[in-house]
C-alpha cells in the first residue's frame, strides 16, 4: 500500500518535472520579453491611453494588456490602479484580460505543450472575449454599479501583488534603444523580469504539480465520461460551459493552468473547452475575492457574471469556427510526458536562458531587489498632492523615495532625479 502510494507520487513528480524542463527556456523568453516591454512602457502613458470605451481604446487596451505582465494578480492590481488614476472601466477590465490571455509566453507554452492551433484559438478567442466583455458592461453596467466600484477602488486595500501591479519603473526619455542599454534599463528588466517570476511562482510550480497529479491518477476514462466524449454534439457545448467552473476550482491562474489544459485536452475535453478553461484564469476563487475587495460585493458578482458569459461565449465561438476551418486537431497528444532529459535542442535553449536569468537575478539582487519584494503584496506608496512649488530629488526606479537633496538611492543605489513637486503652504 506504501509503496504504491510512493509509486504515484514519483510518477506524479515525473510528470511534472518532464512538463517544466519541456517548457523553461520558453518561460524565460517570455518573461524576458515582457520585462523589456514594461521598462520603456509608462503606467501613467497606459492610463492617458485608456479615456473610454471606444473600439480605439479597447484596441490599444489589448496591445498593452498583451505586452505586459502575465500575472494575474498583478494584472487585477494594475487594472485597479489605472482606474483609479482616470482610465475608464471596461477599457481596464480589458486590458486585464489582455495581460493574462494575449500575452507572449502563454503563447510559446500553448505551442510546445499542446500545439499551434491552440495559440491561435487563445489569441483569437481573448480578442472575442474582449469584445464580448464590452457588449456585455455597455448593456448592463448601470451609473450606480460603476459609482459603486470607484467609491470602492479609491479605498487603501492590501491584496496579494498590489505593490507591483501598481510600482512604475519604466525608463523614459531618448530612443527605446537607448533606454533599454543604459544601466536604468538594465536594471529595470531584471526588476520586472525577477518580480514577475517571484509573482507567478506559486501558479507555475502548482499547475505543474497539479497537472502531473491528474496525469499520473486520473484515468482518462474518468474525463471521458466527464466530458461526454461519447457523444460529440454535447461535448462541443458543455466544454465551454464547464472549462470555466474547472480552472475557478483549480486555484491555479495565469500560465500556471497551460499543463491542466494538456492534461484535459488528453483526457478528452473539447477545443472550445481548452480555450474557455485557460481564458478563467481571471475568475479563480482568490482573485474574486480581490475583486470583492477592490470594488465592493456587488460589483464583483457582475464581474463574475460578465466574466464567465464572456469566456463561455468565446469558448463556442471558437469551437464553431475552428472546426469550420478544420484547425481542431484529430489527435490528442499532448506532452504530458514523464521526465526525460536527452542533450536535444530543449536542453541547450534551457542551458542558455537558464545564464540569462541568472544574470538578470544577479543584476537585481545588487540593486535593492530584496527590499522591493518586501513590498509587492503592499500598495505602492503615494503622495498627495499639495499646492506650490518645490525641489525634491525623486528615484527614477523608485517614486516613493523623495528627499529635498542630491543623492543616490538607498534601494538601488541609482542618481536621485531633480523635480518640481507641489506642496501647501
Amino acid at each position: 500500500m506504501t509503496a504504491s502510494m510512493a509509486g504515484k507520487i514519483v510518477d506524479a513528480l515525473s510528470f511534472a518535472g518532464g512538463m517544466t524542463w519541456e517548457v523553461l527556456w520558453a518561460l524565460i523568453l517570455g518573461f524576458g520579453l515582457s520585462a523589456v516591454v514594461q521598462a520603456v512602457v509608462s503606467k501613467q502613458e497606459i492610463t492617458r491611453l485608456l479615456p473610454d470605451d471606444s473600439p480605439r481604446s479597447l484596441a490599444i487596451a489589448c496591445g498593452l494588456g498583451a505586452a505586459s505582465s502575465s500575472c494575474s494578480y498583478a494584472a487585477v492590481a494594475l487594472a485597479r490602479s489605472i482606474f483609479r488614476k482616470g482610465a475608464n472601466f471596461t477599457a481596464a477590465m480589458a486590458f486585464e484580460f489582455a495581460s493574462t490571455n494575449l500575452v507572449i509566453e502563454l503563447g510559446i507554452i500553448l505551442a510546445l505543450l499542446i500545439g499551434w492551433q491552440f495559440v491561435a484559438a487563445e489569441f483569437v478567442g481573448g480578442i472575442l472575449m474582449v469584445v464580448l466583455l464590452a457588449l456585455l458592461f455597455r448593456a448592463f453596467l448601470t451609473p450606480q454599479l460603476l459609482e459603486m466600484a470607484k467609491r470602492h477602488a479609491e479605498r487603501q486595500v492590501h491584496s496579494y501583488m498590489q505593490g507591483h501591479g501598481e510600482m512604475d519603473m519604466s525608463v523614459t526619455g531618448g530612443s527605446i534603444w537607448s533606454r533599454l542599454a543604459s544601466p536604468r534599463g538594465f536594471t529595470a528588466i531584471s526588476h520586472y523580469f525577477v518580480m514577475d517570476w517571484v509573482a507567478i511562482a506559486i501558479d507555475i510550480v502548482g499547475g505543474l504539480l497539479i497537472a502531473g497529479a491528474l496525469a499520473a491518477w486520473v484515468p482518462n476514462s474518468f474525463w471521458q465520461s466527464f466530458f461526454f466524449v461519447h457523444h460529440p454534439l454535447a461535448a462541443k457545448i458543455w466544454g465551454p460551459f464547464v472549462g470555466p467552473v474547472v480552472s475557478m476550482f483549480s486555484f491555479v491562474c495565469s500560465i500556471g493552468n497551460v499543463p491542466l489544459a494538456a492534461v484535459l485536452w488528453n483526457g478528452g475535453i473539447s477545443f472550445g473547452g481548452v480555450a474557455s478553461f485557460i481564458f478563467a484564469d481571471l475568475v479563480v476563487l482568490p482573485i474574486l475575492n480581490i475583486y470583492r475587495k477592490y470594488y465592493g460585493g456587488k460589483v464583483s458578482l457582475f464581474l463574475l457574471a460578465t466574466f464567465y458569459a464572456a469566456m463561455v461565449g468565446a469558448g463556442l465561438v471558437v469551437q464553431v469556427l475552428f472546426e469550420a476551418l478544420g484547425l481542431v486537431p484529430t489527435k490528442r497528444n499532448a506532452k504530458v510526458e514523464m521526465a526525460s532529459v536527452h542533450w536535444n535542442y530543449t536542453s541547450v535553449l534551457d542551458i542558455l536562458f537558464l545564464i540569462v536569468a541568472a544574470a538578470l537575478l544577479v543584476r537585481f539582487m545588487r540593486t535593492g531587489g530584496p527590499a522591493m519584494l518586501r513590498m509587492m503584496s503592499g500598495p505602492a506608496k503615494e503622495h498627495a498632492e499639495h499646492g506650490g512649488t518645490e525641489t525634491r530629488y525623486v528615484c527614477p526606479m523608485h517614486p516613493e523615495v523623495v528627499q529635498d537633496h542630491p543623492g543616490r538611492c538607498p534601494k538601488c543605489g541609482m542618481d536621485l532625479e531633480k523635480r518640481s513637486m507641489e506642496h501647501e503652504h
